[in-house]
């Protein structure tokens, strides 16, 4: 994926680590800190990217020195926040929540992310807290698994949600990864919260191409993607909403070093963004990215200035 300019390749991550010890975790002891030069994180792809860069530039706005360094694994960045090497990071409420589980808990603990976000917040911030870790309230913007069928196939049988698909006993192949089978929010979720006769999982990926012309041109019937995806409509297809819930709530958070970024300077200057940004103005963004081949620099900053979050 394209990714802007300034990003950093590399991570130094043997020997450091500034964030609380084995023994004091469970306690939180120190004050907030507001260290004046902050490294912000991305995770590589293009939408991490882009919140890096809108994260980056309301701070340097507001008086922070930032630099911005990209890091793909989550089991090394999510380290390197603890450790203060990275200081501020955009996450997803519920698929952050249950990593923190299971590397606190063990792989098979009970998930903490679903649904409702309140829950999932509160869950995410009590495994956050002894890490050293703050997180900031979530937007608007939401960046969960979606389902999208062909516009003239959701002509054809009158489909707007997956309730609708789910009433109308039609078979359903499937374009997704092949972990779908067995995924609950995917195959087996949809089977059980809607009723939905899957007959098969095509294993093409999630929200790839291959997947979606697999649907475009009837081969499927359905793929799985992301709400964010905003090159649905080049291949005709459509979402249909996700109107019982099954998704969990991966809304856009960050998430900070309390030691380093968790006075409110920060959360001030992030917390601005929360008001404007939305799951669509998301999807927008990335599709300047990949499709029209924009910076993602360039595009975060005119979005800030179109709602004027930037001078």
């Amino acid at each position: 994926m394209r990714r802007g300019p300034a990003f950093a390749a590399v991570l130094l991550l043997a020997g450091c680590s500034t964030g609380p010890s084995l023994e004091t975790r469970g306690e939180v002891t120190a004050p907030p800190g507001d260290s004046h030069h902050l490294t912000i994180g991305s995770a590589g792809f293009t939408e991490s990217d882009l919140l890096a860069q809108m994260y980056a530039q309301l701070l340097n706005q507001a008086g922070y020195k930032t630099s911005l360094l990209t890091v793909a694994n989550r089991e090394l960045y999510e380290p390197a926040l603890e450790s203060g090497q990275i200081d501020v990071v955009p996450e997803y409420a519920a698929t952050f929540a249950d990593w923190l589980n299971a590397k606190t808990n063990g792989a098979d603990a009970a998930p903490v992310g679903s649904p409702d976000l309140d829950a999932t917040m509160a869950g995410l911030r009590r495994l956050a807290t002894p890490r050293g870790l703050t997180v900031l309230d979530p937007g608007r913007a939401v960046d969960q698994n979606a389902f999208a069928v062909s516009a003239s196939y959701a002509r054809q049988h009158q489909l707007r949600t997956l309730s609708d698909l789910g009433a109308s006993g039609l078979e359903v192949r499937l374009a997704a990864g092949d972990e779908c089978v067995q995924r609950p929010y995917c195959a087996p979720g949809l089977k059980k919260t809607y009723g939905i006769d899957v007959t098969g999982v095509d294993p093409k990926g999630v929200g790839t191409t291959q997947a979606k012309r697999a649907v475009q041109n009837g081969q499927d019937q359905m793929v799985l993607t992301t709400t964010t995806d905003a090159t649905l409509s080049g291949f005709g297809l459509v979402l249909l909403a996700d109107d019982k819930r099954l998704q969990n709530a991966d809304y856009v958070v960050p998430v900070v070093n309390r030691s380093r970024a968790g006075g409110t300077g920060v959360t001030k200057a992030l917390g601005a963004l929360n008001a404007v940004l939305t799951t669509a103005d998301l999807a927008s963004m990335n599709q300047q990215v990949d499709s029209w081949r924009r910076l993602a620099s360039d595009v975060a900053r005119t979005y800030l200035k179109d709602k004027g979050l930037l001078k």
